[in-house]
Formats: C-alpha cells, sequence, structure tokens
C-alpha cells in the first residue's frame, strides 16, 4: 500500500500558521512593531492605507539585519531571541517563536529594506505568498523598514470578511495603544492615510497616558506601587468617580507584555468594593514584574493569556496595593477628642495671644430650660396685633354617611376618580377588561423612546437644543475614529458636535426632550457601547437609540400627574412591541380578574 503521509510545503505551513497568528491588519502591526522594540528602537513609525487592507508600512531605528539574517527572518522558526528550551523560561523579548515574519509574507506581498550600523549599504527583500521575489543592495537608513502590501490577497475568504475600515482603524489603535503604553521611553507616531492620528513623545508613564486617552486621565489616575519578594506592582488606578458602566480602559501588563487575566480583574474590583456603583469598572494600569521562570507566556498565539505559578499570592498582593492606593487618596485626618487637661481652644482660656486677651466664655451649670415655668402672662406678648378671624378647617376624617348616601354618591365618586395609580414611583396601574395591568414606568418610556429614535434616525434629522454653554469633549484616538463613522447617525439624532482638533469636539446640541443630562458622558457612552462600530447602519441605529433611550427614559422614583400616566400608556400601545423592550426585558404584566376574586375570597 502506498504511503499517504506527507509534509507540507513551506508555504502551506505558513499559511496554516498565518491562520492563528495573522488575524486582520491590527496583528500584523502589533508584530512588526514588536520586533521594532526588541531590535533596540527608539523611534517608531507606523503608516496604514485604507486600514491596513491596501498598505502597512513600521519603520524603525533599530540594530537592523545583515544581507543573511533579512533572508533567514522570513523562514519558520528562525528567531535571534532563543536558543534553546530552557531560554523560554528566561524571555525578556516581546517574540520568541520565529513565526511572526513568515506568516506575514504567506498572506502579502512584504518589502523589507534594512541596514546596519556597520554596513555602508542596506539589504532590499521583496516576498509574495512565501515566494522570494527579489533581494538586492539599497541605500537605507540604518534601521528596519518593513511595508506589507495588499494583505490576504491570497485568501480571498479572510478579505472579505474583514471588518470596515472604521473597525479596523480601531483594532489597530487597540493593538498600538497596548504597545506604547509599555515602552514610554521610545517615541511613536501613527498616521492613517496621510493623517497624523498618534504623535508621542519620549516621557514618564504618566504623560503617556495622558497623550493617549486624554488630559482627564491624568488628573484622575491614582499611584500603585508594591514591592516585595515574589512580584513587583507599579502603575495608576482610577479614582472612584471615574467608574464607567462600559469603555474603562481596563489593563494589566507583565514583564513588559499585554496580558488579559479575569482574576486579577476581579481583586482590582473587590478594592473599589461599596465604593462605586454596582455594574461599573474603574480604568487601571497595573504593571506585574515578575521573575520569568515564575511565568509561561507560550500558552497562546497571540500571547495575550499568561499562567503564574503563585497566582493566588499575586492576587492578595495586587487587591492591597489597590487597596492602599485608594486609601491614601481617601484620607481623612483624624480628629483629636481628647479632654484630658486644658482644651486646646483660645476661646474657652484668658491667656493672652500676641498681646491681645481672648475673651472669657461665661457658663451657668445650673441652667436647664426645661425646668423653666412658662410665662403665666403671655397673652401681653400678642396685644394690639390685629385679630384673624378662624378658618374653618377640613375635617381629618369623613363623618360616616348613611347607606343610601353612599349608595347614590357612587356615580361621581367614579367620575372623578383618577385612571391610573402609581405605585412606589415604580409602577402605573391601570384597569383592563381582563383585570389589573401594572407597567414599568421605566422600561415603558425607554421602549417608547426607543421607537421615536429608531424612527429619527431613518426618516429627518431631530430636533436639536442647543445649549447654553457648549462643552469641550477630549476623546482618545480610538474613541475620535469611532465618532467620526458615527458623526451622521448622531447629528440625525440631534446632536451637534463641531471639531476643534484631531482628538477634540465642542458639544453645542443635544436633542430635544432631553436636557438635564450630561451630554459629554452620553456621547462617550454611546462610543464604548458595543457593536456601536457595526459596519451595518440598521444595528449601529439601533445601538444609538436604545442607549440615548435608557439615558432620556422616566427614572425610578420620578412622581407622575395621571395626565403623564395617560401619556406614557397611550405611547406604549402605540408602539410596535408592547410587551418587552428592546433589550428583552418585561414592560407589563396583568393580574387577572379571577386571581384577584380568588385573593379576596
Amino acid at each position: 500500500m502506498a504511503d499517504i503521509i506527507q509534509l507540507l510545503p513551506d508555504s502551506v505551513a505558513n499559511q496554516i500558521a498565518a491562520g492563528e497568528v495573522i488575524q486582520r491588519p491590527a496583528s500584523v502591526i502589533k508584530e512588526l512593531v514588536e520586533n521594532a522594540v526588541d531590535a533596540g528602537a527608539t523611534t517608531i513609525n507606523v503608516l496604514v492605507v485604507d486600514a491596513g487592507r491596501t498598505s502597512i508600512q513600521v519603520i524603525d531605528d533599530g540594530c537592523g539585519m545583515s544581507e543573511t539574517d533579512a533572508r533567514l527572518a522570513f523562514e519558520r522558526h528562525a528567531t535571534s531571541k532563543i536558543r534553546k528550551a530552557d531560554d523560554l523560561f528566561a524571555l525578556h523579548t516581546m517574540g520568541f517563536r520565529g513565526e511572526a515574519l513568515p506568516s506575514i509574507s504567506a498572506v502579502s506581498q512584504v518589502e523589507l529594506r534594512t541596514r546596519q550600523a556597520s554596513a555602508e549599504v542596506g539589504t532590499c527583500l521583496q516576498l509574495s505568498g512565501s515566494r522570494v521575489e527579489s533581494q538586492e543592495p539599497c541605500s537605507c537608513s540604518v534601521g528596519s523598514s518593513f511595508t506589507v502590501n495588499n494583505l490576504f490577497f491570497n485568501v480571498p475568504a479572510r478579505r472579505k470578511f474583514l471588518k470596515s475600515n472604521a473597525t479596523e482603524l480601531n483594532n489597530i489603535l487597540t493593538a498600538f495603544e497596548r504597545i506604547v503604553l509599555v515602552y514610554p521611553s521610545i517615541h511613536f507616531t501613527l498616521h492613517s492615510n496621510g493623517q497624523e492620528l498618534m504623535n508621542l513623545r519620549s516621557g514618564s508613564l504618566r504623560q503617556r497616558i495622558t497623550d493617549v486617552y486624554g488630559r482627564r486621565y491624568g488628573q484622575d489616575l491614582l499611584s500603585v506601587n508594591v514591592d516585595t519578594a515574589m512580584c513587583r506592582i507599579t502603575g495608576f488606578t482610577g479614582k472612584p468617580e471615574t467608574a464607567r458602566k462600559k469603555g474603562a480602559h481596563e489593563h494589566f501588563f507583565v514583564n513588559g507584555r499585554f496580558m488579559k487575566h479575569a482574576y486579577f480583574h476581579k481583586a482590582v474590583q473587590q478594592a473599589y468594593d461599596r465604593l462605586i456603583q454596582l455594574g461599573t469598572h474603574v480604568p487601571y494600569f497595573i504593571y506585574f514584574e515578575v521573575n520569568p521562570a515564575d511565568i509561561d507566556v507560550n500558552i497562546h498565539p497571540t500571547k495575550t493569556e499568561i499562567k503564574f505559578e503563585n497566582e493566588q499570592a499575586i492576587w492578595q498582593i495586587l487587591a492591597a496595593a489597590v487597596k492602599d492606593a485608594i486609601g491614601q487618596f481617601c484620607e481623612i485626618p483624624q480628629i483629636d477628642f481628647d479632654t484630658e487637661g486644658k482644651p486646646d481652644i483660645p476661646a474657652f482660656t484668658s491667656v493672652k495671644q500676641d498681646g491681645i486677651a481672648a475673651p472669657k466664655v461665661l457658663s451657668n451649670p445650673q441652667y436647664n430650660p426645661f425646668r423653666q415655668k412658662p410665662s403665666q402672662d403671655w397673652q401681653r406678648l400678642y396685644e394690639g396685633l390685629p385679630q384673624e378671624q378662624p378658618v374653618e378647617q377640613p375635617a381629618l376624617f369623613d363623618e360616616p354617611v348613611p347607606q343610601s348616601e353612599t349608595m347614590s354618591a357612587s356615580p361621581i365618586i367614579t367620575d372623578i376618580a383618577p385612571v391610573h395609580y402609581q405605585y412606589k414611583g415604580r409602577y402605573v396601574m391601570t384597569a383592563v377588561k381582563s383585570g389589573l395591568m401594572i407597567i414599568d414606568q421605566h422600561r415603558a418610556d425607554i421602549r417608547v423612546r426607543y421607537e421615536r429614535y429608531l424612527h429619527q434616525l431613518a426618516e429627518a434629522p431631530a430636533k436639536s437644543q442647543r445649549l447654553l454653554f457648549p462643552e469641550v469633549m477630549e476623546l482618545s484616538p480610538s474613541e475620535a475614529v469611532l465618532l467620526n463613522d458615527l458623526l451622521p447617525s448622531l447629528t440625525a439624532l440631534g446632536f451637534e458636535l463641531t471639531p476643534l482638533g484631531p482628538a477634540s469636539y465642542a458639544v453645542n446640541g443635544v436633542p430635544a426632550g432631553i436636557e438635564g443630562l450630561q451630554p459629554v458622558a452620553l456621547v462617550q457612552e454611546l462610543l464604548a457601547t458595543p457593536g456601536s462600530e457595526s459596519r451595518a447602519s440598521v444595528t449601529a441605529n439601533s445601538t444609538l437609540a436604545l442607549t440615548l433611550a435608557r439615558h432620556a427614559a422616566i427614572p425610578y422614583g420620578q412622581l407622575l400627574t395621571n395626565e403623564e400616566m395617560d401619556i406614557l400608556v397611550n405611547d406604549l400601545f402605540a408602539c410596535d412591541n408592547v410587551n418587552y423592550t428592546p433589550d428583552g426585558r418585561a414592560v407589563l404584566c396583568i393580574l387577572p380578574q379571577q386571581d384577584i376574586e380568588h385573593l379576596l375570597g
């Protein structure tokens, strides 16, 4: 029988590996920028065209590569980071597998220009689908310049299912931010279609966070710093008032590498227990320095999941460090209530201070106002004042009336009785043919406003209420890209936003009917809502309408008049779906008449 097991060609093996390592344009930028960091670069420039679909270029001033190294770098498992298996437990570099460059070249057209400081000329290498097209000397600066064109040109299925340019660019910014937050001493720039999105000068870590996310983050950060024999934890965490339901920037880094760790996230959240509202999150930027032998980073292709040997102990250290940072911020000076000896209060002493005698307070310890007899001639105090005519006060309780009178008055009582009744500021109760209907006023208003905003987005621009004092809104680069994509939808809702710079906007107007809400916080939550960057306009409009309806809906506890309740009920039953909110929560229920009669016997 003929042998059926064959060794796959390198081009096929590289494409298989690319399916795990290179998932989208952001993955290419992550791998190339990490290689530039490992090369000792002090300046790294990233340029993308069409969110990386057309072109990605990463330029650095690192050590560069020789002619032989440039060619070997695109071979599978070729790396300068490790030599033996034991090196995996002593990693001090971002990359180590040797799979990034061959995976990138397998699904794109790559051009590399590189030169070492000791060489007079550099090397230009061109590849297409893992096949070397040419290699020749060239003139270039010290360092490396990678240009990746036509990503996924030979994998049409992968290229077809890429998201919109705004979404892919947002993913690029997210991957870029995770790297620049680790290396504040490196100068980074990012350009998209010729427009500068980021220009991050070298500086301190706090300054880097401020440059990436805006000045509001620099003012609301608390320092975290603890050093133990097991690990060292540094970084910043937000003040309790910075808690947000969505969009909080939560970052963990270990030995200069971004990681996701749900267990450590609970440690941070537990430190804010009873300090923030349930369901909200606080931004944090926590950096761990651990012995490389105590962690394992080689468990996931993207290297974002890391295993710790002493996970539980580090959890306790992290929770204590965050609590200490919050305690220092909320520190209140103690008040000494010791009364032994003379109290140190000048008003109770007669000692002269600065030549001025302090006043002496006299008191009568026998005085008790409850022991004083009331004055017997209090009427004299009111002599000469005009006397007011007595006014008949309504009786607190109506006098009982005969049964016949009660029966005859029932039609009048029925006519003036309210149609609806509000229970505990949460529910609207009204009689229906089959029994008693109970409506959740907040959820009912969400359904009403959701369909109203959805209609406004689909038909014509809504009315806008201009603000007396416009508010300035500062966004991160990723939020600015997303806002630029959602600006037409926000304008249709009634927002008036004026750009003031690359990532600053002035809020001049808000949709009519939501006065009193914070427009900046509302827009930021709209940007942080998952799905708001969706390519389908229907999904984006639904998300915007639902988020806006939640903010503007009648809150629990607000008392409503009978007329307001009547309008709410009528508007609810004019909706397409009266039973559930857009996110699937029940709006009303009916207590049948038979159940009421059964309860009352």
